[in-house]
């Protein structure tokens, strides 16, 4: 408990998945938090469910594709909570499952711009505040498809291998000014965007056995797997941890 006490951690996509459980982790561990997503009925509810328990946190609707979007609402953010100190870049849209030759441009842009130009803009404009604050931990989201291939989904790939490489040059650029950049590298994890990919290819049962047996372990992760792993990263026991690829993927990428 208290890991993150008195920090202020801004989380994109943070209405469901693996931003919901990081931001109820970071909360459990003393955070407010502010929860960015465009679904505004799930975002609201869950800052309205997270208040009614004695935690600070509030809802602010947020299109990570769009610039002036994101610097308007980082900004409302420490106007509010007065500084910021972790942004969990975590909002992020799996994109169509097609061979690359037949993905149209749309299709492909529309990838980026949430998965990897989001994850710029949000940075852009919390290096700022976190300046300001004498230095945090911006934590990204890739994937094990920021690590190793796959012959499917050739758009989000691309994304999540631009999101590691990101990390690492920002961890560097701003190394400096006390400001942490790692990447959590998720295997399988159970969540609205794994049921989609899974449900797009047929039976979901039979997709799921088939997911949970990429791993090792022999199972699908929790999104409390990935929470914990930003914890660890946002608060002050990582203050050695910077440009690293945190993996939390149940043995996949270890063969």
């Amino acid at each position: 408990m208290n890991r993150l006490q008195d920090k202020v951690a801004v989380i994109t996509g943070a209405a469901v998945g693996l931003g919901r459980a990081a931001a109820l982790r970071m909360s459990d561990e003393g955070a407010s938090v502010a929860l960015l997503d465009v679904r505004d009925s799930e975002g609201e509810a869950f800052a309205a469910e997270l208040a009614a328990t004695g935690r600070t946190a509030a809802y602010w609707r947020c299109d990570v594709s769009d610039e002036r979007a994101v610097q308007r609402v980082i900004d409302a953010v420490v106007e509010r909570f007065g500084r910021l100190d972790v942004l969990v870049n975590n909002a992020g849209v799996a994109g169509v499952n097609k061979p690359t030759h037949e993905i149209s441009e749309a299709e492909w842009d529309w990838v980026q711009a949430i998965n990897v130009k989001g994850v710029f803009f949000c940075t852009k404009h919390a290096i700022p505040h976190l300046k300001r604050a004498g230095g945090g931990s911006i934590i990204n989201l890739s994937s094990i498809y920021g690590l190793v291939g796959g012959p499917d989904v050739p758009p989000y790939h691309a994304s999540k291998g631009a999101v590691r490489l990101m990390t690492k040059t920002d961890a560097l650029l701003y190394a400096p000014d006390r400001i942490r950049v790692n990447s959590i590298h998720p295997g399988f994890i159970w969540t609205p965007m794994v049921e989609g990919h899974l449900s797009g290819q047929g039976d979901l049962e039979a997709g799921k056995k088939a997911a949970a047996a990429l791993h090792p372990l022999g199972h699908m992760g929790e999104p409390d797997d990935i929470a914990w792993g930003a914890v660890y990263l946002a608060c002050d026991e990582a203050r050695f941890v910077t440009g690293s690829e945190l993996v939390i993927d149940g043995g996949y990428t270890a063969r």
